[in-house]
């Protein structure tokens, strides 16, 4: 039922997103015992780590251009989510 460690790392944002989705809605669902919702909970939140640390590197590598005071594009810097 759970996915291990190894295979989460290996999937997409978008396919880890969607398993992740597929967890809550179980979750929320009641479709699963107990044990079943603690196995599901814990694959859940390796996912959402998952995807926290992929889209922490997409921004890490995400620049906007700096433009100069004549309104030209005049370099780029590391894009800041501030």
């Amino acid at each position: 039922m759970s996915e291990q460690p190894e295979t989460i790392a290996q999937l997409s944002f978008e396919a880890a997103l969607k398993r992740l989705e597929e967890i809550v809605r179980t979750l929320e669902g009641g479709e699963a015992s107990l044990d079943a919702s603690i196995e599901l909970y814990e694959e859940g939140e390796r996912l959402k780590q998952q995807c926290e640390a992929r889209l922490q590197a997409a921004q890490a590598r995400i620049e906007k251009i700096q433009f100069g005071r004549d309104g030209r594009p005049a370099g780029i810097a590391p894009f800041d989510g501030g």
